[in-house]
Parts: C-alpha cells; sequence; structure tokens
C-alpha cells in the first residue's frame, strides 16, 4: 500500500459520509440519494461513482473483483483493480465466487451472488426518467407523486413502431413496487437477476452525484403491460464457442477468415471456469 494515501485513497469523513449514503438508500430501494461526489486521479464518467463506493466499504479483509462488460482483462478493469490495490493491498481476483466485493460496469456476472457478497455497479444516467424529462426538479416530483405515465408511453409508442419494447439495456424496473429506477447500462438480460436476489446490489454515478440500491430479497419487476409480458434477450439454439455455454449472455462476434457469425461468453470468469 502506498504510505502516501489513506487507506483505500479517500479520508476517513468521505468513506463515513458515503457509507451513510449508502445505509439511507439500502433503507428505501430503488430511490436516489444525494452524497458529495469526491474527486479521484480518474476522470468523471470512467466509473467514479462506483469506485467511490467500493473505495468507502472495502476492509483489509475483503476480496476485490473488477469487471467490465464482462471481462475482467478490459482496460476499465485492469486500471481500476490496479488503483484499488495500490491504496489498499487487498487480495483480488478474477473469480465471481471467491470475491466479498464485485464492481462491474454494464453486466452482472452468470453466477448466482450470495449473502456475503456485494455487487457495484458504475451508473453513467442513475434518473430513468431523463429520457422522457430533462429537468431534475421535475423528475423528483414525478418519482414524489410516483407519475410514471410518460415512461409508459414510451414504451408503448416502442411496440406501436416497432411491434416490440426495443430498449436494450437500462431497462426501467420498478423496486419494492413504489420507485422506477434505473439498473445502469446492463442488458436487460441481466434485469431478472435484481429480483429477490441474495446479494446486496448497489449502484453509484459520480458525475450525477447519487447513490442507490436494491437490499437482498427485494421485489424487482421491469416495466411490461399486463397483455405483453418483459422478453429478455433470447440465444436460442446459440452456445459459446469456447465452452459451449447456452444459457448465459452472448457476445455476437464475426470470424474474419470464414466471415461467419460466432458467439462467445461475455462473463469471462464464468466462461473460463465452464471451461475447467
Amino acid at each position: 500500500m502506498n504510505e502516501n494515501y489513506n487507506f483505500a485513497f479517500l479520508d476517513e469523513g468521505s468513506k463515513r459520509e458515503i457509507r451513510r449514503t449508502v445505509l439511507k438508500a439500502v433503507a428505501i430501494p430503488g430511490y436516489q440519494v444525494p452524497f458529495g461526489s469526491r474527486e479521484l486521479p480518474i476522470g468523471r464518467g470512467w466509473g467514479t461513482g462506483g469506485i467511490q463506493l467500493t473505495l468507502s466499504l472495502i476492509g483489509p479483509g475483503d476480496i476485490l473483483k473488477v469487471i467490465d462488460q464482462g471481462s475482467d482483462e478490459s482496460v476499465n478493469a485492469v486500471n481500476i483493480r490496479k488503483f484499488v490495490g495500490l491504496c489498499t493491498d487487498v487480495r483480488t481476483t478474477a473469480k465471481t465466487g471467491e470475491a466479498t466485493l464485485i464492481q462491474t460496469r454494464h453486466r452482472i456476472p452468470e453466477t448466482p451472488l450470495t449473502n456475503d457478497q456485494i455487487l457495484i455497479l458504475q451508473v453513467p444516467i442513475p434518473e430513468p426518467l431523463r429520457i422522457v424529462e430533462a429537468k431534475e426538479e421535475v423528475t423528483k416530483k414525478m418519482h414524489a407523486e410516483r407519475d410514471y405515465a410518460p415512461m409508459w408511453l414510451q414504451l408503448y409508442e416502442s411496440l406501436v413502431k416497432h411491434g416490440k419494447v426495443t430498449v436494450s439495456s437500462e431497462y426501467p424496473c420498478m423496486a419494492s413496487g413504489r420507485y422506477m429506477m434505473n439498473p445502469s447500462p446492463i442488458p436487460k438480460f441481466d434485469n431478472p437477476k435484481l429480483h429477490k436476489a441474495e446479494c446486496l446490489y448497489l449502484f453509484g454515478a459520480g458525475r450525477e452525484k447519487k447513490i442507490y440500491a436494491i437490499p437482498p430479497h427485494t421485489e424487482v419487476a421491469p416495466l411490461a403491460f399486463e397483455d405483453i409480458p418483459f422478453e429478455r434477450e433470447s440465444f436460442a439454439g446459440k452456445r459459446c464457442r469456447l465452452c459451449g455455454s447456452g444459457d448465459v449472455y452472448l457476445d455476437e462476434m464475426f470470424d474474419s477468415r470464414t466471415g461467419d457469425r460466432i458467439y462467445q461468453c461475455s462473463d469471462s470468469s464464468y466462461c473460463l471456469e465452464a471451461r475447467s
């Protein structure tokens, strides 16, 4: 650990303030709690909200995993893991089952998480109503009055125009039947993993200065009409070219030699373990 910095980089007062914000977020599932976002040696937009959560919660006994769009070896994941390691000396891992803290961007691991794990998601835009209303004061009022009609209209217009809801990521959900929330830019394939999960989900938006949460065993329901149920991406008939898995989220690629479409597990750790 670099002795020129406090453990986990942030000062103790900042970490306490963020932990208090987390407690409020856990108490009100889906509610966006404002917090004083700190400066980090990383440009805003690179996951500073998630990093601040990780730095505030991590302890010497924790094991950290960092993923970006399912991969442990992307530039974002590698640099965040190095940064946290330099100022904590905590053990890091690529194995989902070993980690106590998992920071992620754009994906939820395929391996089901347990009650002693925390999944921290980096969020660029925490407000699910931003697509229908630009003003913050108006969206706050809409949440207070539970006025989500404009979002329902947005989904209806997509159905009329395309015959299906075309939202592929950041699919809006209702937490505990009360607050509409943005599950971060995860694919809607991952939305069902939020429902009554064993682990604690935390969402941090550094640029927007918001934290929200889904505690364990919380009811989380994607928005869907009664006669048109929610549908996630289907990979029926497709399998990972490396491990053969077919019940996971697959990245579509092209074989440059043959020009054929090929598929591979988005979750690199899951794929590696499935092959071992």
